[in-house]
């Protein structure tokens, strides 16, 4: 059903008005697609190097263990937890081009960063560390995306707008570890660029490449991007963090109260969304190394194709969810996500009476010491490492277990992700977003600093079987959660009788 029925905008006397709404709507739209490309290349950003990040972890400093990969990860999601809700205060208050420049910069300058850690004469995974929570600092910028998509669409185009979001982020998602995974082939040798003393091989070039988008970001954001603002009908009013001379409409004085307990709630379950699947992106590289005996290589190159595949497949999901969700509601949705992330990780539990091949069966059957492999490294070990005592007696995880998990959380991730702060942005109704959204995207980033820290320390001490079925449990505990407030998440503009539920 239109929100907007004006038969007075074909009358003579206000084409001008409508010609000037119609510019407006033009803009609206541009800034707004400059936004769906920030969060593509935010995603890229992240993912071109998540699955390089333990070998090239183990290559600089080969007293790193799986415990410290999980700060490593970590550390991205903190720096993000950190700077979001500055970001967005900042943009509630000035042009948004300001935190968005700002962010990008500091996104840049820690790639570049992490490009180099490697030439550090010591410590070299606390630099690497550190890296990775400068780059979270400037992944803050999502809250100001978020909060500029939420407050520049209308309640019935907002749904589709976030899933168009979303369908970047996924893209970004997909391309990102397709570009590691076609970088992977430099090797860990690579190239030696002297005049600026940089090593480019396997793990620098993502991360270089990935500055480089920054900076045709920034160029973007500054050349492209202007304020706009409508209310749920859709009407442009003037932003608040934006002063000009053509004023569209005054911002409507709103009343009513957020209902804070269903804000709480959906930070909640955003902070549980992306805790599994934080955990999921985490564990991936070291649990395929162990189980299917992959070389380091082989799980950046595996594991790219992997997380590339289920980043197409999001897309899919993104395109569908558009649909489902205008049929039978956003809530719906994510309930059923929620399900299929938990099938998903339900099937990941391992069983049988096959055990994974252990490091030390490969040094029996070699008459040179360990110690001196590793030394001038002519072979890798592969397979479960003997200090994680698990590898004796938990069973192996199949190949075919670990691609029907990726599947099905690769169907229910991005249903829940979408739908998650496609109702917080509703739930706010039509106050400034920007510091709220910062809070949701700190709540996602606390998430994804627990998660690897988490599962790294779970799966080390205890094994596959215990750090998935505490996520098992920890999803349980959402779907209850989400059943006990289902009345409570709906539209600002719902509660309050501005428009009927559809």
């Amino acid at each position: 059903m239109s929100l907007v029925e004006s038969e007075d905008e074909n009358t003579p006397l206000l084409r001008g008005d409508a010609d000037s709404i119609e510019d407006a709507d033009r803009s609206r739209w541009k800034s707004i697609r400059v936004m769906y490309f920030t969060m593509f290349l935010s995603s890229v950003g992240f993912t071109i190097v998540i699955t390089s990040i333990w070998p090239y972890l183990q290559k600089i400093d080969n007293t790193a263990d799986a415990s410290f990969l999980g700060w490593v990860v970590a550390a991205y999601s903190l720096g993000q937890m950190v700077a979001s809700p500055i970001f967005g205060l900042w943009s509630n208050h000035r042009p948004r081009q300001e935190p968005l420049v700002c962010s990008i910069f500091i996104n840049v300058s820690a790639n570049i960063y992490y490009s180099y850690v490697y030439l550090l004469p010591s410590n070299n995974r606390y630099h690497m560390l550190l890296a990775r929570a400068f780059v979270g600092l400037g992944a803050g910028n999502v809250a100001v995306v978020r909060s500029y998509v939420a407050g520049a669409t209308s309640l019935t185009e907002r749904t589709s707008a976030m899933a168009n979001m979303s369908a970047c982020q996924a893209l970004g998602f997909i391309l990102g570890p397709a570009l590691q995974a076609a970088l992977s082939f430099i090797g860990e040798k690579g190239y030696f660029v002297e005049f600026i003393k940089l090593k480019l091989n396997m793990y620098t070039a993502p991360a270089l490449l990935a500055a480089c988008f920054g900076v045709i970001n920034i160029l973007l954001v500054i050349i492209v991007l202007r304020e706009h603002r409508v209310d749920d009908h859709g009407r442009q009013i003037t932003a608040i963090n934006y002063v000009s001379e053509e004023e569209v409409a005054v911002v409507p004085e709103v009343e009513e109260n957020i209902d804070l307990i269903a804000v709480l709630t959906s930070n909640v379950l955003f902070f549980v969304i992306l805790f599994i699947f934080a955990v999921f992106e985490t564990i991936s590289t070291p649990l395929s190394m162990d189980m299917f005996a992959w070389t380091r290589k082989d799980a950046v190159l595996y594991n790219g194709i992997i997380l590339a595949a289920i980043g197409f497949e999001s897309i899919i999901v993104f395109l569908v969810v558009k649909v489902i969700s205008v049929r039978v509601g956003d809530r719906p949705v994510l309930m059923g996500g929620l399900a299929i992330v938990f099938i998903g990780f339900f099937i990941l539990l391992p069983w049988g009476n096959q055990y994974p091949k252990i490091q030390w069966a490969d040094l029996q059957n070699n008459s040179i010491p360990a110690i001196a492999l590793a030394a001038n490294g002519t072979v890798e070990p592969t397979g479960c490492p003997p200090e994680q005592i698990w590898c004796q007696y938990t069973p192996a995880i199949q190949l075919a277990q670990y691609i029907t998990s990726d599947i099905l959380i690769g169907v229910g991730y991005p249903a829940c992700n979408v739908m998650s702060y496609t109702l917080y942005s509703k739930i706010l109704g039509p106050k400034p977003q920007g510091v709220y959204m910062g809070w949701l995207t700190a709540s996602g980033s606390g998430a994804r600093t627990l998660g690897p820290v988490f599962v790294s320390q779970v799966y080390t001490i205890l094994g596959p079987r215990w750090a998935f079925s505490l996520i098992c449990g920890i999803v349980l505990a959402a779907i209850i959660l989400l059943t006990a407030m289902y009345k409570r998440l709906i539209a600002f503009s719902v509660r309050y009788g501005r428009i009927e539920e559809q």
